[in-house]
């Protein structure tokens, strides 16, 4: 930056020279603030940028949200009111099977006669009751004796299915409580002792959940095969610990089934682990090793709609309206899911997307970032519309993701190797057994039987 003096060389020169080293002292700090106030605008600038940042318009979860600073939503105009709608499917409470039928008769009418014809049933009101829960309680009383051939002492010895202290269904509630329902250890001891009288320590609590673990583990195993076997693979990965130290929670979502892994690296070697053979097509977001997938991938464009939402929010007026402008062009994408194009509407969104980067793809801000991050992912924005089973966005792996997050969050991972192949087979059977629509409990019981049984379980049901 150079100072345009208002005087001629002449009239400096003629200035005395402790008038012109003063000035010269004044145009230097001049210098050193407006560098200094440019800099405090940039860190600002940045600084404002991070506090508006929410779940709207980054790829924060929306748990990180302030509650006091929630982003406003639209509400959109509605002429009908709230609750269910006409000619909306009911859903009523179903009518089970029941242990007793008490027909209840008129017993008197409001003339006074008690005396009654032509009686019919004309509703049934069901009352669901929890029954006092009485244990089955077996005690297996082993004796010894002496051979009365060769005299040696022989004790009787339990069965393979009779060696555990807790038996099929109730080492699966433990597992459901713990696993399915994310219930701390004392949270499982204490439902145990209160809704069912026993008593037991966390240390048994967590010897069963090691023995359900083995027991899952073929179901494990085979919800592995399937995911790899699929033709779409929806695969995200989301912040671990390990003892306190970072892994990562790696998923892969299918339409049938969910494949976790718990693994100490956010990289190739993790990703490869995880899909081993599979080689179909890709939904991700834009992470590096989701870059180089060698056959087809979605990106997932909700993460692109978020940024433009970011930058239709900044404070420059040309980043602002490129980031309004991509936020209209990306929504319509999206909605091109639900309601795939013609061939000239497809044409005319396909001209105003590339103006729309060309225009920016030059720029030195963050537009321009956002501009040249899409037209270098062009092939891999609209392979939904080309493709059975795939979608725009990477939202079915993110779901899958969410009970881990509460899980991390809740009881700050796992503490060993052994926690987390827990953590890997509970939560890939749990996921598998909601896109299945499957109850797990039972699922939990017959795992547990036939690993008492040391027998193969059916796992026909996860294919």
């Amino acid at each position: 930056m150079e100072f345009k003096r208002p005087f001629s060389e002449d009239e400096w020169l003629a200035t005395p020279l402790p008038v012109r080293q003063y000035i010269e002292m004044l145009e230097q700090s001049i210098l050193r603030l407006t560098a200094a106030l440019a800099e405090l605008k940039g860190r600002t600038e940045k600084l404002e940028e991070r506090m508006n940042r929410n779940s709207q318009n980054s790829n924060q979860p929306p748990s990180t949200d302030a509650p006091f600073h929630k982003p406003e939503r639209k509400k959109k105009k509605v002429k009908n009111k709230r609750g269910g709608q006409k000619g909306h499917q009911g859903h009523r409470q179903q009518m089970l099977e029941p242990t007793r039928v008490l027909p209840l008769k008129p017993s008197n009418c409001s003339c006074g006669n008690k005396r009654f014809e032509n009686m019919e049933a004309f509703y049934t009101h069901q009352q669901i009751e929890l029954p006092r829960v009485v244990l089955d309680v077996t005690h297996y009383v082993l004796h010894k004796g002496c051979c009365t051939r060769c005299g040696k002492t022989v004790s009787a010895k339990l069965s393979t299915d009779q060696q555990f202290g807790y038996g099929p269904r109730m080492s699966a509630l433990i597992a459901e409580l713990s696993g399915m329902q994310g219930t701390s250890r004392y949270g499982v001891q204490q439902f145990l002792n209160s809704v069912l009288g026993v008593p037991i320590s966390t240390g048994a609590v967590q010897k069963v959940i090691d023995r359900v673990s083995e027991a899952v583990l073929p179901a494990y195993e085979k919800i592995g095969e399937t995911a790899r076997s699929q033709d779409v693979g929806f695969i995200d990965e989301t912040s671990w610990l390990k003892s306190g130290k970072l892994h990562w929670l790696w998923v892969m979502a299918t339409a049938t089934v969910a494949f976790y892994l718990v693994h100490p690296k956010r990289s190739r070697e993790a990703f490869n682990e995880l899909i081993r053979h599979w080689q179909g097509i890709l939904v991700s977001d834009n992470f590096s090793v989701y870059q180089n997938w060698v056959n087809k991938r979605q990106n997932c464009i909700a993460h692109y709609i978020r940024k433009a939402r970011q930058l239709s929010e900044s404070g420059k007026d040309q980043v602002s309206a490129f980031g309004e402008q991509m936020l209209v062009q990306l929504q319509q994408l999206c909605h091109f899911a639900n309601a795939p194009p013609s061939a000239r509407k497809w044409k005319n969104f396909y001209k105003r997307f590339l103006l729309l980067l060309m225009l920016h793809d030059e720029r030195n801000d963050e537009a321009g970032q956002l501009a040249r991050s899409l037209a270098s992912e062009m092939d891999s924005l609209w392979v939904f519309l080309d493709e059975n089973g795939v979608e725009p966005t990477n939202n079915r792996a993110e779901r899958a993701l969410r009970f881990g997050v509460i899980w991390r969050k809740r009881c700050f991972g796992c503490q060993s190797d052994k926690g987390a192949r827990w953590v890997e087979r509970i939560l890939s059977l749990k996921e598998t057994c909601r896109l299945k629509g499957r109850a797990s409990f039972p699922v939990l019981v017959e795992l547990v039987q036939a690993y008492f049984k040391e027998q193969q379980p059916n796992l026909a049901w996860i294919e």
